[in-house]
């Protein structure tokens, strides 16, 4: 192309080259977001107008490339443009001659991003235009000129956040700021926000915390929902139906919000969920949102909403959420293995660390557990863990305690029962009869527009019939269901119902140890009673010291007795020592020194709770003490089944087997 047909513009004269001519002139178009595009179309009139501007310069028309993918989306963050990605990419592979914007800010509004594309553009050559001039980046006066436009642009954007930002505090402050609301919310025209005028999505809602109340966790009260049918009130925030109730499977995602909200506690909170720009992830700029401690949000006005729970059991609500977390702080949510002190058991040996569950099952024998003090192992790599104790044991003993305990509630805790299991009833029993009012008002609006159709226009009576039939199907489903919810459970106990459960009330170890009586169940028990548990080995002993710490933080101590592997552990083993070498001294046998030992309250290191005759005869060989050990004597424990056999015994001659002896 001749030079002569590059025309100037502004200030171009000698920065427009031929070279300059025969590569492609890019006119990036954006808008800072949908609703300027749609009122500010004078902008985007004039942005597309830089065409013209871009032949007046000397450019064919042909050789004009618009990049408009960015309409409607913020300069903040290269990332989310991808018409500023195209441009970079055409830009660095020398394929731009000119880059034509109505202003440097449409470009970009961060120092990173500018300064970027100057770059770019001074090595590949290429000019940027706006309506002040055309701008050489390679040449110091225009790269020292379009650096103040960008810090300038930069600037400008961090003052209209600042401004908008300060706006939006002000007012929340105030509690003028519309927020969103969740489900069982809605907000007038005038601003004011009231609970949901619908009364089924308030029982709903009412029902979701007293189900947490009762169960404990979201995935209980979401079980519990998904059981019974129930389906959560939701407000359409766009579309055709913007305002209208909508009634939708429930799901964790949502329970969870929903107990974590502090408007159903009466607060006006602002600032609740913070952007945290180590978060965000790159074309996503919804994420990044992290939820803060009470403490930190920017506004929190108490009483300023209609309330559905107290802020006491808001507050309580958060504790138990957290308690429920697997981690190590919190004692997680009750699972469905046999331990049923996990979460509890702290270590008083090394700082009352975290104490973990074991489960094995030994060759031959029933699955088990142990807890295990595992901390400085774990974190310091010493190859031994802290203690270690028998699971079952030390079960046995903390139950003992939590039933000795609760046992002169039991009158309070049957009329509590009771009057729970009537509520319950009650609530669903209304959510019932609220669902069958909907389904008929839905059946008879359904009749009222099939009768209201003229009957000659078949093509709609058609489809209105079919509604109207449909309709009527669901009334009559959902009053057979709810027939049989009334026939199962009736809105008030029967006197058998009531006298059953004061008699299990009055009888507490009985329904402790019913098979009915699930592993999750007797922990949710031990765990609203209990706080937490301190346990710490006595030396090598079979003693364990257990500190139990009450809800209310009252303290109790005792020791429990574990299982240990050889008799010289037991604490009181010289003692036993003294007193096998005296009864044998006076000619006791095997047997009658067993059980006077047992009489006299000492028990064996593990399997059993008694001295065997086996027992005697293994101690006394070891000590080198005379016992009279009569022909019969077993030289094993005597505590196994029948068919079960020693090692010793089978290798043994002088055991017969084929006349079913055991003994030698």
């Amino acid at each position: 192309m001749n030079v002569t047909t590059c025309r100037p513009w502004g200030q171009s004269e000698g920065k427009i080259r031929p070279e300059h001519c025969d590569l492609a002139a890019v006119v990036y178009v954006r808008q800072s977001s949908k609703q300027q595009v749609l009122d500010h179309g004078e902008s985007t009139r004039l942005q597309y107008a830089l065409v013209e501007r871009a032949v007046a310069l000397g450019w064919a028309r042909s050789k004009v490339v618009v990049i408009d993918d960015d309409l409607g989306r913020s300069a903040a963050i290269a990332d989310c443009r991808p018409g500023f990605a195209k441009l970079v990419t055409e830009v660095t592979m020398g394929r731009v001659g000119i880059v034509l914007g109505i202003e440097m800010s449409r470009l970009a509004r961060t120092g990173r991003d500018w300064h970027q594309l100057l770059e770019l553009c001074s090595l590949s050559g290429a000019l940027l235009a706006d309506a002040d001039g055309v701008y050489d980046p390679g040449f110091y006066n225009d790269r020292l000129l379009l650096g103040l436009k960008g810090t300038m642009g930069e600037a400008e954007l961090y003052l209209i956040r600042q401004r908008m930002a300060s706006g939006r505090l002000a007012k929340a402050e105030r509690g003028e700021l519309a927020i969103p609301v969740p489900i069982g919310y809605v907000r007038r025209s005038s601003g004011e926000v009231v609970v949901d005028p619908d009364s089924q999505a308030r029982t709903v809602v009412r029902l979701a915390f007293d189900t947490f109340d009762r169960l404990g966790t979201l995935n209980a009260v979401l079980r519990y929902f998904v059981d019974h049918g129930v389906r959560l009130p939701v407000r359409a925030h766009s579309g055709l139906e913007k305002g209208e109730l909508q009634w939708r499977r429930p799901s964790r995602e949502t329970l969870q919000i929903m107990l974590h909200n502090p408007i159903y506690a009466g607060y006006y909170a602002y600032g609740r969920r913070r952007v945290d720009p180590r978060r965000k992830m790159p074309g996503r700029p919804s994420t990044g949102r992290v939820v803060r401690a009470m403490d930190e949000w920017l506004v929190a006005l108490p009483d300023r909403m209609p309330a559905y729970i107290t802020a006491e059991r808001y507050e309580a609500n958060l504790a138990r959420m957290a308690a429920n977390r697997q981690i190590a702080e919190s004692p997680d949510a009750p699972r469905a293995g046999p331990a049923l002190l996990a979460g509890l058991l702290r270590c008083g040996l090394c700082g009352g660390h975290r104490m973990t569950v074991r489960y094995h099952t030994p060759t031959g024998g029933s699955p088990a557990h142990s807890y295990v003090c595992g901390y400085d192992n774990a974190n310091y790599g010493t190859g031994e863990v802290c203690q270690h104790i028998a699971g079952p044991a030390l079960d046995r003993y903390v139950t003992t305690q939590l039933l000795d305990a609760v046992a002169p509630a039991a009158l309070e805790v049957s009329v509590q029962a009771a009057g729970q299991a009537e509520a319950e009833r009650a609530t669903l029993d209304t959510l019932w009869r609220q669902r069958l009012e909907r389904a008929r008002y839905a059946a008879d609006r359904a009749r009222r527009q099939y009768q209201l159709a003229e009957p000659e226009n078949r093509l709609v009576t058609r489809q209105l019939e079919t509604d109207w039939e449909a309709t009527l199907a669901q009334v009559d489903h959902l009053d057979v269901e709810y027939r049989r919810f009334t026939e199962t459970q009736p809105l008030t106990l029967t006197a058998r119902e009531r006298d059953a459960i004061r008699t299990l009330a009055n009888d507490l170890p009985a329904v402790w140890r019913a098979p009915t009586t699930t592993a999750t169940e007797r922990k949710e028990l031990l765990r609203t009673v209990i706080d937490t548990i301190t346990v710490a080995v006595v030396g090598d002993s079979e003693r364990v010291d257990v500190t139990i710490t009450w809800a209310g933080g009252h303290h109790t101590t005792g020791q429990a007795v574990r299982p240990v592997a050889r008799l010289d552990q037991l604490s009181y083993y010289p003692q036993l020592v003294r007193r096998v070498t005296e009864l044998a001294d006076r000619g006791l046998s095997s047997r009658q020194i067993a059980d006077q030992l047992n009489t006299d309250g000492l028990r064996p290191p593990k399997r059993t709770n008694r001295f065997g005759p086996g027992q005697i005869l293994t101690l006394t060989r070891r000590l080198g003490v005379r016992a009279h050990h009569p022909r019969g004597t077993c030289t094993a424990l005597t505590d196994r089944g029948p068919g079960q056999w020693s090692v010793a015994e089978l290798s043994s001659p002088s055991t017969s087997i084929t006349k079913g002896r055991r003994c030698t």
